[in-house]
């Protein structure tokens, strides 16, 4: 997968040298260039922002830097990539989003905006898509980016040490993970249940199911209402809620 980022300030993306990311990158399965609109400007002092038509607080990124720095981009790559800009009014990307563009393999040119935004016509221009990380204000638009890389990464094969992980993850098949336990056996007074130990493997795939499912019966219902669930899980999940009594109603 190929990914050009534009951004003023390329060494945030230093965060991405640790863990699965660096091994992707490493492994040649995921590829990233910058591109910083201070290189693209053509004054002395590389102006990339100005003042806001119309007055207001803070300043807005220019259009001719930015412009300039995602057609390096799409020089690299050809006009096949999509154009991301990450915006609090974009779209708020899910799993089942991340699970799509790992599978299409799309190259992208995400647009880390700063400052009080950026002018409306490089969106008219270019700006293929406004994705979002969730529903509040970042001081930028990098830290977004890296989060969105991190989900997508995850899911390109030869990325994880295991690749059976993935299916055990939260928001696979819409339910949110199963708790995990490692040794000691006991501690604290804290003891692992003890289905995780008997090695009954249809039974541990049962009960780590319906945890998935009280779980999210308890901290998302919002994500249970839209799933269909099977006869099965509906036992599973009746059971666990039965063993809670009405104080988890």
């Amino acid at each position: 997968m190929w990914c050009g980022i534009v951004t003023l300030f390329p060494e945030m993306f230093k965060a991405l040298s640790y863990g699965i990311t660096s091994r992707a990158l490493k492994r040649k399965l995921l590829e990233i260039n910058f591109y910083n609109p201070r290189d693209f400007t053509i004054d002395l002092h590389k102006t990339v922002d100005d003042r806001p038509y119309g007055g207001g607080p803070g300043m807005v990124m220019k259009v001719e830097p930015l412009l300039a720095a995602i057609a390096a981009g799409q020089q690299k790559v050809g006009n096949n990539a999509q154009v991301i800009s990450m915006s609090p009014q974009g779209k708020c990307i899910t799993q089942q989003d991340i699970d799509a563009i790992a599978s299409s393999a799309m190259n992208i040119i995400f647009i880390a905006g700063r400052y009080e935004g950026i002018d409306e016509r490089v969106y008219d221009l270019v700006v293929d898509q406004e994705w979002s990380i969730g529903d509040y204000v970042l001081s930028g638009g990098e830290l977004a980016i890296m989060v969105i890389l991190d989900a997508i990464t995850r899911l390109l094969p030869g990325a994880l040490g295991h690749e059976h992980s993935i299916k055990q993850d939260s928001f696979v098949d819409g339910l949110l993970d199963c708790p995990h336990y490692t040794r000691p056996e006991i501690i604290h007074g804290h003891k692992v249940p003890g289905v995780l130990l008997n090695g009954d493997h249809k039974a541990i795939n049962n009960w780590r199911l319906q945890q998935q499912l009280g779980r999210t019966w308890l901290r998302r219902p919002d994500l249970l209402a839209r799933k269909q669930l099977t006869s099965i899980e509906k036992e599973l999940l009746g059971s666990f809620i039965e063993e809670r009594g009405t104080n988890y109603e």
